[in-house]
């Protein structure tokens, strides 16, 4: 299925054009194009319609018909007719024109596949070159209506700079005399912002009243959606306007609220994660435009943002329903506070009187952004299930303890980003309710004895990035920026293995945890869905390796193999059959078997050194979407990114639309062949240790955008911009520094 930004480059309409000349000539006259309701009409395709030039090259006659619920077949035809209808039947009409000529009719708004198979039936007949496109509101409706897949568009909404640039152009074609002014360019990116990247909204009254209508339609559109999915829409209320959300952090909060349980057909993760891919899908949660790309059509990386236009309903229905009350700049002293989820916003001033007045007694969530006070733990807090701190400031371990002590119905903890934690209390053991326990990038190096008392814990994310001092360092031939940061792993407590209904565990510390013991204590969590480890050695691995031939269900693995790990992956047998995601450091010169990686979608690699039967390997992994390569030395200095055979250029990583490169050499040679990484969207480069030489960019037809990192020196950027002058697809070349080490 095709996923077009809505009026995007012009690329992209002359694609949307080329399907609509193909499909005149095809068994497949309809194009579907899905989304809110309202977007494909206001942009996409009504430029496509309104395109002169389309409708005197292909079409003589053309249509636009809003289907009016309940459905009424002859009604429909009556619209659809215009000033074409006589005296005879619509129906037997409509068909004849349809047939005789080469029409284009846009059917807006069609809501069901039985509305669909009526219009069908009675009207659409072959032999035809007419061509009729569908604008529904339905994934599944979109693709009923057509039998060819590539002929079905669902149409996002606009970032906010193109919604803007959108704005102007309708701006200047309606009136060339009266442009923008500055100042009113300024309200409006404010409003469109707001909007979610709707500026049809914003183009005929100057006071929006418009928008009325569609908050009208909004209430609607909710009111119709599945009874499972509304809570989880209104949640998203929680997140600010621009906040990046993690998908794992929001799917886990959805089942520490109940909005996700397990059933007998499905996990509550994999419902919440279905949740989240319908959100999607509806372009309710929208990707942040800096990580936008298709890569491998899997939303469990990605981190959205809430649409604004959907927000500002979401928001503005919140208090009605006596459900999230929040603490910002403009809160004042009233009697009327209470809800069940409370935000604690950056710029609000942390006045004691004000939070003390707000009843708390049906608290279910407390979220913090920015600066935290110690009397934020109230005792009246006793049903609070999610207590999220993530990125909070001054958060210490005496403010953990009140809270172990007071929130003992606590089912998600995230603490993550705290970095002025350094322990966790024995107390957490009588957190018996505790399902997500998300203490990354903390100062906590060890998890409590008493943990092994949370039998209902199913998530336990830990463990930091810090600086090269503290890691050991693999091997002395890496390149200085492998290690200058690093994850490492945290200490686990004997008995580790108790936690049964584990599904993910990570960073573990293997060498600190005990070795070969905690490599037992890992056998039996065989739910484990990911799992990430450090310290392995030639001492522990093989027995590291055995333990995960048990963990059927596992589909991501990290493994950072520590300093004395020379032939510590030889003669072992790896059963990953089902690994989606696979993540392997400190790796000296040899990787492992290739046999059971058939499934995986993302590798990332770090290793002294890679040869060209390497390259082989990754050419191997049919399924790989994702690679990202730091290597220490390159065989001739040189990275070649295609294959032969019999004199004939193999198509290879045709799948990769992702790839980071990283490289201790003082130069890199890096070659793509005409048929290798066909699909590639992003590449990274590293350009803090080595000088690049790029060849056959222009290979990467799909190539959107390359960014360099580790450096800000324009003559670079400039000199691969003169690379890219051809390329049909334009991309951008972006400078990035890398993160400072903390």
């Amino acid at each position: 299925m095709e996923n077009y930004p809505l009026v995007g480059r012009e690329l992209e309409m002359n694609e949307l054009r080329s399907y609509t000349a193909r499909a005149r000539f095809s068994n497949s006259p309809v194009i579907s194009v899905w989304g809110i309701a309202g977007i494909g009409k206001s942009a996409l395709v009504r430029t496509l319609y309104y395109d002169r030039m389309l409708h005197s090259n292909q079409f003589n006659k053309y249509s636009w018909v809003d289907v009016s619920h309940p459905f009424n077949l002859r009604d429909f035809s009556r619209s659809l007719l215009l000033d074409h209808h006589s005296e005879k039947d619509p129906i037997k009409e409509c068909r004849e024109l349809l047939s005789q000529n080469q029409c284009l009719v846009v059917i807006d708004d069609l809501q069901s596949k039985e509305e669909w198979d009526l219009i069908q039936s009675a009207l659409v007949s072959r032999p035809s070159s007419s061509v009729i496109i569908v604008i529904t509101t339905e994934a599944s409706v979109a693709t009923y209506c057509t039998n060819n897949e590539g002929q079905v568009f669902n149409v996002k909404g606009l970032e906010a700079v193109a919604a803007m640039d959108l704005f102007r152009k309708e701006v200047h074609r309606k009136n060339p005399s009266s442009p923008l002014k500055d100042h009113e360019d300024m309200e409006l990116e404010e409003l469109i912002l707001k909007c979610g990247g709707l500026p049809k909204h914003l183009e005929t009254n100057p006071d929006y009243e418009c928008l009325k209508g569609l908050f009208d339609w909004m209430h609607s559109y909710f009111r119709t959606c599945p009874d499972s999915l509304k809570p989880c829409i209104f949640y998203l209320s929680i997140f600010p306007r621009h906040h990046g959300i993690r998908q794992r952090r929001l799917v886990r909060r959805w089942i520490a609220e109940g909005y996700c349980r397990d059933s007998d057909e499905e996990s509550a993760v994999d419902r919440g994660e279905n949740f989240f891919s319908k959100l999607l899908e509806l372009s309710i949660i929208q990707q942040i435009p800096q990580l936008v790309t298709t890569a491998y059509n899997d939303t469990s990386m990605v981190s959205c943002q809430v649409n604004g236009f959907i927000r500002e309903y979401i928001v503005s229905r919140r208090m009605e329903e006596n459900l999230v009350f929040e603490l910002g700049p403009k809160c004042v002293l009233t009697t009327h506070r209470t809800g069940r989820h409370l935000i604690i916003l950056r710029d609000w001033d942390r006045d004691k009187i004000v939070f003390e007045s707000i009843d708390f007694s049906r608290l279910r969530s407390l979220t913090v952004f920015g600066k935290w006070e110690s009397f934020f733990v109230s005792k009246s807090m006793r049903l609070l299930r999610v207590l999220d701190l993530e990125d909070a400031l001054g958060v210490k371990d005496e403010d953990l303890e009140k809270m172990v002590k007071r929130l003992r119905r606590l089912k998600f903890l995230s603490l993550r980003g705290c970095g002025e934690i350094f322990h966790l209390p024995s107390s957490l053991g009588d957190l018996r309710q505790l399902q997500t326990l998300d203490v990354r990038h903390t100062s906590i190096l060890k998890l409590p004895a008493s943990i092994t008392r949370l039998q209902k814990l199913q998530y336990i994310h830990a463990g930091t990035t810090v600086r090269a001092s503290a890691l050991p360092a693999p091997s002395s031939r890496l390149p200085k920026f492998h290690r200058r940061r690093g994850l490492f792993g945290i200490k686990v407590p004997k008995g580790i293995g108790k936690l049964t209904v584990l599904h993910t565990l990570g960073v573990v510390d293997v060498g600190a945890s005990g070795g070969k013991a905690v490599v037992e204590e890992l056998r039996k969590l065989t739910q484990l869905r990911k799992l990430g480890v450090s310290g392995i050695s030639r001492h522990n691995s093989k027995d590291f390796f055995s333990a995960t031939s048990g963990l059927v269900h596992l589909e991501s693995l990290l493994v950072r193999l520590g300093k004395d790990s020379q032939g510590c992956l030889d003669e072992i047998t790896l059963p990953w059959e089902n690994l989606r995601s696979l993540t392997l450091h400190g790796l000296q010169d040899k990787l492992p078997p290739s046999e059971n990686l058939s499934k995986l979608m993302k590798l990332d690699l770090e290793m002294d050194a890679l040869k060209e039967d390497d390259i082989e390997f990754l050419a191997n992994l049919s399924e790989l979407c994702i690679l990202r390569l730091r290597v220490g030395q390159l065989q001739d200095g040189k990275l070649h990114f295609h294959a032969k055979m019999y004199g004939e250029e193999l198509v290879t990583f045709k799948k990769v639309k992702i790839l980071e490169i990283a490289s201790g050499a003082s130069e890199l040679h890096v070659t793509f062949g005409s048929r290798s990484m066909k699909s590639l969207e992003l590449l990274k480069i590293d350009c803090s240790s080595a000088s690049y030489h790029l060849t056959g960019l222009n290979f990467l037809s799909e190539l959107k955008e390359v960014l360099l990192q580790g450096t800000n020196d324009e003559a670079i950027k400039s000199n691969l911009e003169s690379q890219l002058a051809n390329h049909p697809k334009a991309p951008t070349v972006k400078l990035e520094e890398l993160p400072r080490s903390s």
